[in-house]
């Protein structure tokens, strides 16, 4: 093992949305423990700065927010793959004129495996931090992984046997969103302090989480907070994301009584009875948190039929997919809709027996999860790879 010393690496990392934001802010804080020199730069977010701001350097500048890289869908992928080659080419001459020691790459694979192969033309060692879900779609990427990606660090217990398949050899890290829970059991409100510091009232909470990004939020939140009409003895309050303005949730939610409160979505997760969430990293925070919830997902229709013929796994959330069974409903496409979701939403509120299952299989998933110490293993063993 690598001992604590100054080792003056430079270290560029990229992620493309705020989980991944929320991941590498966490592992550069790790990497800074051990490598205490060390200078970042990095495509991300108010996270990833935060923790890479205090640099001697001045290696820690954010070169693009993931609000600018974000495009969700086939389709909107079409309309704007001018800005998306454009950012592609500016990361390319960004990276030579700057030459990190090493590119460490977070999930968001259509834009980093590019990234990864151009790196590795040019004599720099890539990492890559929670692998793209090339188990579900895209297997063919699993060759250009193995061409171009010098370490894989995944953070699902089925990925080593998968990757291991086609004889390539990855570390199984545990996941990191358990050392975020980890670091916020230290901080947690009480009930009434968290109403009190939101404007709630004292009704138990159902969480509307509509997603991050402007269309699937546009597409999720008007059905979900129809819901709030229909369960008076609870208050619905929605997870808002800074990225979008107050105004823009209010024209979706309308004349339904759903409170918005922003940037707060693990205090929420945490004070919430059950929960309606578009599918995304969102369903397995929720799931570890241990709240009931219902997954939703309604896409374009030419993106979603392109996905389907595409897609090979038999759930669309990664609860489902890890326990390797339905654990928690999924409502996708023409089946998220009023009628269905009221059903299950009854379920989960008015339903005790089909409650406590679900909350003790979600224990079981958190607990083949590995518990918290992702950040750090996957620290350790990237000062490990680069010793070497």
């Amino acid at each position: 093992m690598i001992s604590q010393q100054e080792l003056f690496m430079r270290y560029y990392f990229i992620a493309g949305e705020a989980s991944g934001d929320l991941h590498a802010s966490n592992l550069i804080r790790e990497i800074k423990k051990l490598d205490v020199e060390a200078s970042f730069r990095c495509w991300g977010g108010d996270l990833m700065k935060q923790q890479a701001c205090p640099d001697k350097f001045g290696g820690a500048e954010l070169v693009k927010h993931y609000k600018e890289l974000a495009f969700m869908g086939f389709v909107e992928v079409i309309v704007n793959l001018r800005t998306i080659l454009k950012n592609i080419e500016f990361c390319k001459k960004d990276i030579l004129a700057h030459k990190p020691d090493v590119l460490v790459l977070i999930d968001y694979p259509g834009f980093n495996l590019r990234i990864a192969e151009f790196a590795k033309k040019n004599g720099i060692k890539v990492f890559y931090y929670i692998s793209p879900q090339v188990w579900a779609w895209k297997q063919s990427r699993i060759q250009h992984i193995k061409k171009y990606v010098d370490r894989m660090f995944v953070i699902l217990p089925f990925e080593k046997d998968f990757y291991k398949k086609f004889d390539y050899a990855v570390d199984f890290v545990g996941h990191p969103l358990l050392d975020a829970l980890e670091q916020r059991k230290k901080v947690k409100d009480t009930f009434p302090d968290f109403t009190r510091k939101n404007g709630l009232n004292d009704k138990p909470i159902v969480a509307i989480l509509p997603g991050s990004r402007k269309q699937e939020i546009e597409k999720m939140l008007p059905l979900m907070a129809k819901m709030s009409s229909a369960y008076p003895d609870f208050q619905f309050v929605a997870a808002g994301v800074s990225t979008q303005q107050k105004e823009f949730y209010a024209s979706l939610i309308g004349d339904n009584n759903v409170k918005v409160i922003f940037g707060k979505t693990y205090d929420l997760l945490e004070q919430s009875t059950a929960a309606l969430v578009t599918s995304g990293t969102a369903t397995l925070e929720t799931a570890l948190f241990g709240i009931p919830e219902v997954v939703c997902y309604k896409g374009g229709m030419i993106s979603f039929q392109i996905a389907k013929m595409l897609v090979k796994v038999d759930f669309i959330s990664l609860v489902n997919l890890i326990m390797g069974k339905e654990v928690v409903k999924e409502l996708i496409q023409n089946d998220f809709n009023e009628d269905a979701l009221r059903q299950e939403t009854d379920k989960l509120l008015k339903d005790k027996d089909y409650r406590n299952k679900m909350v003790a299989e979600l224990d079981i998933l958190k607990k083949d999860l590995g518990g918290a110490g992702a950040s750090e293993k996957t620290a350790r063993l990237m000062m490990d790879y680069l010793g070497n």
